[in-house]
């Protein structure tokens, strides 16, 4: 199959990840084809130069938002559509769902526009194809990145192996990133840890991390990574540790994903940290889930495990907790023991 087939998934970073090996299984199938993606400024960095990634046509949203209604916004969001209808795709796949990716496709000269079932916001209704899915949309017990599969066994696809297949770093990256790693020991392992989220109900407690913190000091090379308001959070739950390395808010997203080249664990909460350390399938990722579902989002495979909480509101996936009594209680649920165990079991094994 000789053909153009363009990608709708314009956020979010742990989402877009999750797409990526739509691409690659149909790569795989049809070496031939030409895939471009349409994405918002945050997640492009993944898509850009991606080896399996034809074209990218990036939305800035930040701009938009910050210029507000604009003939401007209009312009440049027209001039995005033509530059798409120059390609002549023939399939556009809507992977997103939404309101803000569907309506793309009435401007898209594209014959095959194609979605699954179960979007939000009357999405489908801008599709003319609709694959009837295998599993709601907010299944808590099926990952999405199988969910976008389907697309790829929808048109073909024999064999969906699970890859993501990110670009090394460039040589100006991986030279930064080796000079803020500089003081690491070599005789050590590498655990990087990434304790923040958006979500506050996507917390892990600080209690817990600090006493993982505080056993794994002295015994490993201990790396923080987070935005610049995280800083505080990782002050306090590392308090006392002497040795560490605090890179929050001193890395872009692509310095960040080659900070996890360099781990030989990385331990967050759900969130796009956790995904981007998956992606570079390098390290082993251990993630913590509170509000949101482990069998939807969390990373899986060899060098993945992850904890999430067994109590009745599970999984709430609310972004505020909305118990009365016991509130958060998901954030306490999974215990440091239980991670600690984990980590000795991969710091064994990686001799």
């Amino acid at each position: 199959m000789s053909k153009k087939i363009l990608i709708l998934r314009l956020s979010a970073i742990g989402d877009t990840i999750h797409t990526l090996p739509l691409v690659n299984a149909l790569k795989e199938q049809y070496p031939d084809c030409t895939i471009g993606w349409v994405v918002e400024d945050k997640a492009a960095l993944f898509i850009q130069g991606h080896k399996n990634i034809d074209r990218c046509y990036v939305i800035p949203k930040k701009q938009w938002k910050q210029r507000g209604l604009s003939l401007q916004n209009i312009k440049e969001f027209f001039e995005i559509v033509n530059n798409i209808n120059k390609e002549h795709y023939d399939i556009v796949l809507d992977t997103q769902q939404l309101f803000k990716s569907a309506v793309l496709l009435p401007f898209l000269n594209i014959k095959r526009k194609i979605t699954l079932t179960g979007g939000r916001e009357f999405s489908g209704i801008f599709s003319n194809e609709i694959v009837k899915a295998q599993h709601e949309l907010f299944d808590p017990n099926y990952h999405v990145v199988k969910r976008n599969l389907e697309l790829a066994k929808y048109l073909g696809v024999t064999d969906c192996k699970v890859e993501f297949r990110l670009s090394d770093a460039p040589v100006e990256v991986q030279n930064k990133v080796k000079n803020l790693l500089s003081a690491l020991d070599a005789n050590k392992k590498n655990v990087v840890i990434s304790p923040a989220t958006t979500w506050v109900n996507k917390h892990w407690s600080e209690d817990n991390w600090k006493e993982v913190v505080e056993y794994l000091s002295g015994k490993v090379n201990l790396v923080f990574t987070g935005m610049k308001q995280d800083t505080d959070l990782i002050e306090r739950i590392s308090a006392g540790v002497d040795s560490k390395i605090i890179l929050a808010g001193q890395t872009n997203l692509e310095e960040l994903a080659q900070v996890f080249r360099n781990a030989d664990i990385v331990i967050s909460p759900d969130s796009g940290s956790a995904h981007i350390a998956w992606a570079v399938e390098k390290p082993f990722v251990i993630t913590i889930f509170t509000a949101t579902a482990a069998l939807r989002n969390a990373p899986f495979g060899k060098n993945c495990a992850c904890f999430y909480p067994d109590t009745d509101c599970y999984p709430c996936m609310k972004r505020k907790c909305k118990l009365k009594k016991d509130k958060n209680r998901c954030c306490n649920a999974v215990s440091a023991q239980k991670v600690i165990e984990k980590i000795n079991d991969v710091l064994s094994a990686r001799v």
